[in-house]
């Protein structure tokens, strides 16, 4: 992996988020020769300015996604983009629409098309989710527009030798979208943690496995497909138990006192997360560490040997990825991942 990022010229989209930023941190370890992080937040890229200010390599420009002319601009001399830029929260995209659409399907159309006017551009790698995947939102049905965009941008690619993938990935645990934060704050003061419902699943992984699987994954694309990432299962009443145990006693509370409310499932919110469908089963092969979701319509310009990955497992695929078919960690299994993987220290005032 090292040696494929080295020399290279990468912009990141979204790059002040949790995502973006861990991808700054492992790029610059692999020998980059230029981050150009983007990002429409002033605020946080002022601060991952000043984090980098003695790290020549790494430049962060404001820049939005839905203005092509400055985008196309900024990836003049880029070879690589890792498109992480998106609206994530599914309320305020439910309260939002327009913006959805404009930030994450327009967005990534943008960068698809300042990729396709970038004469050095190699790959482009988006960064999608769960939500994509039957999506009962409008969050969610935007990021499956933008698996879609970047699967068909190979029959718009012409001669362009350009690989565009995606991947695809549920929660990742201590992000800032993640609900660990919420919990660590109830807990911290005494208060109820609020659960949505008891038999909730879901996926989760940490933001460097996160950042490392989609770093694999724009090596290995040959585009066109969506890279699934493997994940452990964790019940959502057994994190809840888990921060409470070890949570209260930092801030000198007993976990015995800290309840759980079940508040009921908000709209639009799923009991349990799909990260495949029985549809794309049928057209997927299993790596050691990810599913690959092949496209449903071959591109038009090129045959892609997608049966040429060098770790298949197996090249049928007969169940969808499903958190509530898949075995839960035990609430010692939450508990040990927590700690193993400094969670909890995330959040310490």
């Amino acid at each position: 992996m090292k040696n494929y990022f080295n020399n290279k010229k990468i912009l990141i989209t979204g790059a002040a988020g949790t995502i973006g930023s861990e991808l700054i941190k492992q790029l610059l370890e692999f020998g980059v020769r230029e981050i150009k992080a983007i990002d429409n937040n002033e605020a946080e890229l002022f601060y991952l300015n000043e984090k980098y200010r003695h790290e020549t390599r790494m430049n962060g420009f404001f820049c939005d996604i839905r203005d092509l002319s400055r985008l196309s601009y900024l990836c003049k001399d880029v070879e690589i983009i890792l498109h992480t830029a998106a609206m994530k929260h599914v309320i305020i995209s439910e309260i939002a629409p327009l913006d959805a659409v404009k930030t994450n399907a327009t967005g990534t159309a943008n960068v698809i098309e300042a990729a396709l006017n970038s004469e050095s551009m190699e790959r482009v790698i988006y960064t999608s989710s769960d939500k994509a995947v039957n999506p009962t939102n409008v969050m969610g049905t935007t990021k499956l527009l933008g698996e879609r965009l970047m699967t068909s941008a190979l029959n718009i690619k012409s001669s362009r030798n350009i690989i565009f993938s995606s991947t695809r990935f549920g929660n990742v645990i201590g992000s800032k979208g993640s609900v660990v934060p919420i919990f660590h704050k109830q807990v911290r003061d005494g208060n109820k943690i609020t659960l949505t419902d008891e038999n909730m699943t879901r996926f989760i992984m940490t933001i460097p496995e996160a950042t490392s699987l989609v770093l694999r994954a724009s090596i290995l694309a040959k585009g066109g497909e969506v890279f699934v990432t493997k994940m452990p299962v964790m019940k959502i009443v057994d994190l809840a138990h888990a921060m409470i145990d070890l949570v209260a006693p930092r801030y000198g509370k007993k976990p015995e006192d800290i309840g759980i409310e079940i508040i009921g499932k908000k709209p639009g919110e799923k009991i349990y997360e799909e990260l495949m469908t029985d549809e794309e089963t049928h057209r997927a092969i299993e790596l050691n560490e990810m599913f690959v979701v092949k496209p449903a319509f071959p591109p038009i310009y090129e045959n892609i040997d997608y049966n040429s990955y060098s770790d298949i497992k197996n090249k049928v695929v007969t169940n969808p990825y499903l958190s509530s078919e898949e075995p839960a960690m035990s609430l010692e299994q939450v508990k040990k991942y927590l700690q193993e993987n400094k969670i909890i220290e995330m959040f310490l005032d």
